[in-house]
Order: structure tokens, then C-alpha cells, then sequence
């Protein structure tokens, strides 16, 4: 008995180690990130930074608005087309799709998130920029098409998570459901997915993480233009981009202004998850209301 109590303290300390370390590692890197990018911020000023419209390293001119903006936007064009696939591709998996079914689709989702993001962007490049500058005109390197790729590069994830939450809806309320005269697809969007909510959203939480952190697809059909895009077709660039693109050569003040970048970012990502997970909140505490 002693040796079975020494045993799971090991593990329940090694465990709490682990936790430790994860979250210390965590703040290293934020706090590394804060000590090289304020000196830009000190010198350029936050609200001159945050708002800027311009940037331009030549004349020290570091602006990150466009940015902000259209990386915002990318996300939102991305899970405005990945959500109802991913949801809808979940929803067949788990309630209609036959054993055969599942056996090839569920490996083909997987593959999908094992691909590397330089194939989507290759994929991008030759396929759908030649597409859209054909069809819609333009250079075809837009933020539609940057959007299409993430959309589709976040898919796995989503759907993913999404099926493990349907999974986890008890079976008893399905057939409560059904016994009380509700058809399969009202038990599904009356029940299923209210019951399934708080998982769904951690699944979009997750699609929007990779969304916002991807940066070599993005690059390769973005355009990589500084501008707020007057309309979908129009190249852009996003922060995880601008920082890319040009941390290799930069130097001084431009160098700094680049962490300063990715202060910006986490600050971004840190809101954007904030509210997503109120609103997953919400949605627990409204269907457990229900239930």
C-alpha cells in the first residue's frame, strides 16, 4: 500500500512540475516578447502605433491598423466559411453516416490536418490565385484568397472537436427526443447542437487560433500589401506576415517595432479568446437553463 500512495504522489507532483513548467515557459516567452518590443512602443508612442495607418521601415514610419484589420477580417471570412462545413461535416459523421462511411471519411479529416501549410499555399498559388484573378480580376493575391486557404486548413480541427462534442451528448436525450415525437433532424438542431454548444465553441476557439497564427500560407497568397483591402479581392497583410516577411533584415527600431507587432497580436488573441469563451460560457449556463 505504501509503495502504491509513494507512486501516485510521484505522479501527482511530476504532473504539478509539468504545469509549472508549462506555464512558466508560457510567461518566459511573453515577457521576452514585452522587453523587445516596448522600446518601439516607448519611442513610437501605442496609440501612433495601434492606429497607425502606415508602415514604412524605411522612414521609421510603424503603423499596424491595416493589420490589425485585415487579419480580423481574414479570420472572420475564414470561420464564416469553415464553421457551417465543419459543423455540418460533424453532424454527418456521428448521426448519419454508415460504419463504411465514417471508416473513410474520419482518416481523410485527419490527413487533412497533417498537411503542411506550404502545400496549402502552394495549392493556393497555383489553383486559387489564377482562379480569382481570371473570374474576379486583380493580381488574384487577395484576402479571399487567403481566407479560402485557412478555411480550409482549419477544417480538421473543427470538425475534429465538433464530433467528439456530439459524441458526448448523452444517448438518452436523443431518445427521449425521438420517443416524445421529434424527428431525427429537429432532435439534431433543437437538442444535439444546443447540448453540443460549449464543445462546438472550443472547437471554433481552436479553428480561430490557427487561423490567426498562420503565417507561411498566408504569405504565399495574401499579396502582403500594408492596406486596409477596400474589398475581398484585394491583397493584404496580416501580422503574423508582416513579422515574418521582414524579421530576417531588420535592425534597431524596425527590429523592435517587429515584437512590437507581436505584442499587438497576443493582445488580439487574448480578446478574441476572451470573448469566445464568455460566449461559451453563456451557452452552457443558457442549456443547462433548459435542461
Amino acid at each position: 500500500m505504501t509503495n502504491i500512495k509513494l507512486k501516485e504522489l510521484i505522479v501527482e507532483k511530476g504532473l504539478m512540475i509539468i504545469a509549472i513548467l508549462s506555464v512558466i515557459i508560457i510567461l518566459l516567452i511573453i515577457g521576452f516578447i514585452l522587453i523587445e518590443g516596448m522600446p518601439a512602443i516607448e519611442h513610437i508612442g501605442f496609440f501612433n502605433f495601434l492606429f497607425g495607418m502606415e508602415w514604412e521601415p524605411k522612414h521609421d514610419i510603424y503603423g499596424v491598423l491595416p493589420m490589425i484589420i485585415g487579419t480580423l477580417e481574414m479570420m472572420a471570412i475564414s470561420l464564416i466559411i469553415a464553421i457551417p462545413l465543419s459543423v455540418g461535416c460533424a453532424i454527418f459523421i456521428t448521426e448519419y453516416a454508415n460504419n463504411t462511411m465514417k471508416k473513410i471519411l474520419k482518416p481523410t479529416i485527419q490527413s487533412l490536418a497533417g498537411i503542411p501549410s506550404v502545400i496549402y499555399g502552394f495549392f493556393g498559388l497555383v489553383v486559387l490565385v489564377p482562379f480569382i484573378r481570371e473570374h474576379f480580376g486583380g493580381t488574384g493575391f487577395s484576402l479571399i484568397a487567403a481566407a479560402i486557404i485557412l478555411a480550409i486548413m482549419i477544417l480538421p480541427t473543427i470538425i475534429s472537436v465538433t464530433e467528439d462534442a456530439i459524441m458526448a451528448v448523452p444517448g438518452s436525450f436523443k431518445e427521449a427526443s425521438l420517443g416524445l415525437g421529434a424527428t431525427k433532424w429537429q432532435t439534431i438542431y433543437k437538442l444535439i447542437i444546443p447540448s453540443a454548444a460549449p464543445g462546438i465553441i472550443t472547437a471554433i476557439i481552436l479553428g480561430m487560433g490557427r487561423a490567426i497564427g498562420e503565417t507561411m500560407a498566408v504569405i504565399m497568397v495574401a499579396g502582403n500589401v500594408a492596406q486596409i483591402p477596400g474589398s475581398i479581392f484585394e491583397p493584404v497583410r496580416v501580422l503574423t506576415s508582416n513579422i515574418a516577411i521582414e524579421m530576417g533584415y531588420a535592425i534597431d527600431l524596425h527590429y523592435n517595432a517587429l515584437f512590437a507587432t507581436g505584442i499587438i497580436l497576443l493582445i488580439v488573441i487574448m480578446i478574441l479568446i476572451a470573448i469566445a469563451d464568455y460566449i461559451g460560457y453563456k451557452s452552457k449556463m443558457q442549456g443547462s437553463g433548459d435542461l
